[in-house]
């Protein structure tokens, strides 16, 4: 094949083969197509050694990511609307379009909204969209721009304001910058990316803390060490990872399911942190996350966690061999029952924080514990919290009391038995029948003077009162 190999054609006979041409690749992407959406069905991917249907479509087929993306985009829309098909196969849709309408087909829409979209550019398909399915304004939003200065000009002595004003009203970008990671040679790359404040504060901490080791602060040697300390992190908590392992016998765990921290280091260090899934065709699948550690044997037919009985599967080829050992139907009903059941934890949890908020509502309007806990202004008083945690206890025998009653019966309470009460009816009258096990205080006896004016101490501080009064500390 040469660049010239048409150039012997006469202008009408060039126009007509490029229009064969045309037709036979619309034809072709409509089989592809359709080619891309069994073998998704069918997962064939799975088998083939790729944990996903985009891994399949790049590696295998080397299409690009975004090309491969619109083409299962399609072909998933396809399986529900064939209608597609036929137009893509005649050259009425591209593949754009079908990713435009596909968020917006329906079973009563599809064949108007595919007709009307017929023969139409992006910017036609969007603005059709914007048409029948409108959305609520954008809102109003003026900011302060840098101005941007033309290369090759330079502002003229006192005209700066103005040429800042014009210039800053010919390029208005409020859209921030996507991050970027580009190569720049064979061991270099560009990193750029728009960071909040709180990880600004946290770059400049690091520059703080390594202001020995890395007295330029330069960035890239922060990002350098940074990422070497949270991949150790990482590394721990993903399987146990330690400079220092262990040696000699663990105790099992009451969990039957769970995996020694060794065969974990053991187990990701053989198969490199990599699924170790192998296809019919020797192909190895890539995936590198959303790694699990599955037992070779399975765990319900006596599978044990050694070194030798465990590996690593992509969650993708983990459910996958399952299926295979247990049938897709089974497996299909354990991850539904699974699902209903996170559901359901969901739905109590909520309740629960909707009792608790209905709970937390009612003790506001009728004054929360904690409004009348005495346990504070007994400390203020200077018993230590072994005295005011059993004082405290003493007053849940009248829970609707006032702050200033329970101050009262608290501080009672504190007495010793033979300068307030006989023991059984201090017992009986001020504890409800509590066992005796009070902290003794060798504290001498307060006034009934001194009991008010602890009391009126304590209102001042809840803001009851607002005049100064002077409790005693001590007795």
């Amino acid at each position: 094949m040469t660049i010239r190999m048409f150039s012997h054609l006469a202008n009408q006979a060039l126009e007509r083969r490029l229009d064969e041409e045309i037709a036979r690749h619309c034809l072709n992407t409509a089989t592809l197509i359709v080619l891309i959406a069994e073998i998704d069905l069918r997962r064939l991917y799975l088998p083939a050694g790729y944990p996903s249907m985009c891994a399949y479509c790049v590696q295998k087929m080397r299409l690009p990511r975004e090309a491969a993306l619109k083409r299962i985009h399609a072909a998933r829309a396809a399986r529900q609307y064939e209608a597609i098909l036929n137009a893509v196969a005649e050259g009425r849709l591209n593949l754009t379009g079908i990713q435009l309408l596909a968020p917006r087909l329906t079973p009563e829409n599809a064949d108007e909204l595919l007709a009307a979209a017929t023969c139409k550019t992006k910017d036609e398909i969007q603005q059709l969209l914007a048409a029948r399915f409108p959305r609520p304004d954008l809102p109003t939003r003026l900011e302060a721009v840098t101005p941007l200065l033309t290369l090759g000009s330079e502002p003229e002595a006192g005209n700066v304001q103005e040429q800042s004003k014009s210039r800053a009203l010919e390029h208005v970008d409020p859209a921030a910058p996507r991050p970027k990671l580009t190569p720049l040679s064979a061991q270099t790359f560009a990193l750029q990316a728009t960071i909040r404040a709180t990880t600004h504060d946290k770059l400049r901490y690091i520059q703080a803390l390594l202001g020995h080791a890395v007295p330029t602060g330069d960035i890239p040697e922060l990002l350098d060490r940074s990422f070497d300390a949270l991949i150790r992190e990482l590394e721990k908590q993903k399987f146990c990872a330690t400079r220092r392992p262990r040696k000699g016998a663990r105790r099992s765990s009451a969990d039957p399911r769970h995996i020694p921290a060794s065969v974990k280091r053991a187990v990701w260090e053989r198969d490199g942190g990599q699924c170790g899934f192998v296809g019919e065709n020797g192909h190895r699948c890539t995936a590198r996350t959303r790694l699990e550690f599955d037992h070779v044997d399975p765990f319900a037919r006596g599978g044990e966690a050694t070194v030798e009985g465990t590996r690593l599967r992509c969650a993708a080829h983990n459910q996958y061999e399952a299926e295979l050992v247990f049938g897709e139907e089974f497996m299909s009903e354990k991850r539904a029952e699974a699902k209903a059941r996170k559901q359901a934890k969901a739905r109590k949890a909520a309740a629960e924080v909707r009792a608790q908020a209905v709970t937390n509502g009612a003790q506001t309007a009728t004054g929360t514990p904690d409004d009348r806990d005495v346990t504070p202004y007994l400390r203020k008083l200077g018993y230590n919290a072994r005295e005011a945690r059993f004082a405290a206890e003493a007053c849940a025998s009248i829970p609707n009391a006032s702050l200033e009653e329970r101050v009262r019966l608290a501080l009672k309470v504190m007495m010793p038995p033979h300068r307030a009460m006989s023991r059984r009816r201090w017992q009986h009258e001020a504890l409800g029948g509590l066992q005796h096990r009070r902290p003794w205080v060798r504290r001498a006896l307060p006034s009934d003077d001194a009991l008010d004016h602890c009391v009126r101490a304590q209102r001042l501080a809840t803001g009851q009162i607002g005049s100064p009064v002077h409790g005693p500390r001590g007795f």
